[in-house]
């Protein structure tokens, strides 16, 4: 008895997967996306139905035909809810809800579920609430029995249903009372910022297309320890690591949440504080999983969206990632700049470090130094922020030969043997 309860609890979820071809998209590419999804989000996708339309029908978006396949396939195989690959109405919803009898969810809200699960900080809960709240406000009318719904399962994790159940104005004040603590986040958050570019710290930022391998990269460059695993919207929280590079500067590398084609909307604007930190970091690291038949289309998907929060000038560096999984390497994304990595087992890394090294806004070269013994502090910060490649105590102080950015040198500037001389 004891097993068969287990089982019970175990047992996943069981969706139909529906998406309407009306041509603005790639539909096929979008359905197979929605199935990854709603794997991340721990349900299984057991069937597909995809129906080709000028336009979405205002009561069931699918035409009636095919709606009532999908309410004949639903009970045949006794499936446990509907995902639709596509933002649907209130109305739409209701409808298709008392059709099939069971629980309808639409990309966005299944988007919001994955994220609901995966945020662990203070901050990333808080926006995933505020994102909710603003995708169920406009919703709440109409939908009377399906809010009081009890249990668990995609589409009912998050705010809560004693949220869900009030009336407007308290969740308006809701929202009000996120964004005023967001804002607070925001505040420390520009204090560290300027403190950074205040000490002269160069920020590198990872984007990129979700499950592009981001995390693993980052925790091979950095030993960050950030959850890795093949699913979407694995990490959720902004993570920064300090690097230091072979030249010897030290960075500071942001991995960040990966992003989706038709990412939703009200994601989009509760994540932007989170999103500009990466967009405002001194070089990007557009990484893509180029064994995926879609990696020309995700790193421009990438690129768009750093378009719009302004990073357009800075310097982006493509990264090809898994190319140890690239079945054909000549039929593969040729970028120009772009550098090709396995963050699995570090094929490249020694390339995408030195592209980040000539992409840094201060070059570093070589200099020799002869620092008095009661200069003990900057040997040691030499070590810490240059590269040393040699020392030698002589009888007037401390020779070191060692690569230095402007910000050091000016530092060290009045015991130049050599003077400043450019690699």
């Amino acid at each position: 008895m004891k097993d068969t309860m287990f089982e019970n609890q175990e047992r996943r979820e069981r969706a139909l997967l529906a998406a309407l071809d009306t041509g603005e998209y790639d539909a096929e590419a979008s359905l197979a996306e929605l199935a990854e999804l709603t794997r991340s989000a721990g349900a299984e996708p057991a069937f597909q139905l995809t129906q080709k339309r000028p336009a979405p029908d205002a009561a069931t978006c699918l035409g009636s035909g095919m709606a009532q396949e999908a309410q004949e396939l639903i009970r045949q195989e006794e499936l446990d809810l509907a995902i639709f690959d596509r933002e649907l109405t209130p109305t739409q919803i209701r409808n298709l809800e008392e059709l099939f009898g069971v629980r309808v969810v639409d990309r966005t809200m299944l988007i919001l579920d994955i994220f609901a699960q995966r945020a662990q900080s203070r901050e990333g809960k808080l926006q995933v609430e505020l994102a909710q709240l603003r995708y169920m406000l406009p919703r709440l009318a109409g939908r009377g029995t399906a809010l009081s719904r009890l249990g668990g399962g995609i589409g009912t994790r998050g705010p809560g249903e004693t949220k869900l159940e009030t009336d407007r104005r308290h969740i308006r004040r809701r929202i009000g009372n996120l964004k005023e603590q967001l804002a607070e986040s925001e505040a420390a958050r520009s204090v560290t910022q300027r403190r950074r570019r205040k000490n002269g710290v160069v920020t590198v930022a990872l984007v990129g297309y979700t499950n592009a391998g981001k995390s693993t990269l980052m925790n091979r460059l950095t030993q960050a320890g950030v959850l890795a695993e093949d699913k979407l919207f694995a990490t959720l929280d902004p993570t920064a690591r300090a690097m230091k590079l072979p030249c010897g500067k030290t960075v500071m590398l942001i991995d960040t949440v990966g992003l989706l084609r038709r990412l939703p909307h009200h994601l989009v604007e509760a994540f932007k504080s989170t999103l500009e930190q990466a967009a405002t970091a001194d070089i990007l690291l557009n990484i893509c999983d180029a064994s995926s038949p879609e990696a020309r289309e995700h790193l421009a998907v990438t690129q768009e969206l750093l378009q719009s929060l302004g990073a357009g000038e800075r310097p982006v560096i493509p990264v090809l990632n898994k190319w140890d999984a690239v079945e054909d390497q000549e039929l593969s994304p040729r970028l120009p700049g772009a550098v090709r990595i396995s963050a699995l087992n570090g094929e490249g890394i020694e390339e995408l470090l030195r592209a980040v090294e000539e992409n840094l806004p201060e070059k570093t070269f070589e200099v020799e130094l002869l620092l008095p013994f009661s200069k003990s502090g900057l040997a040691a910060k030499l070590r810490e922020e240059g590269a040393v490649f040699s020392e030698e105590y002589v009888e007037e102080g401390l020779r070191i030969f060692a690569r230095v950015d402007d910000r050091l040198y000016g530092q060290v500037r009045e015991y130049d043997q050599s003077g400043k001389g450019e690699m």
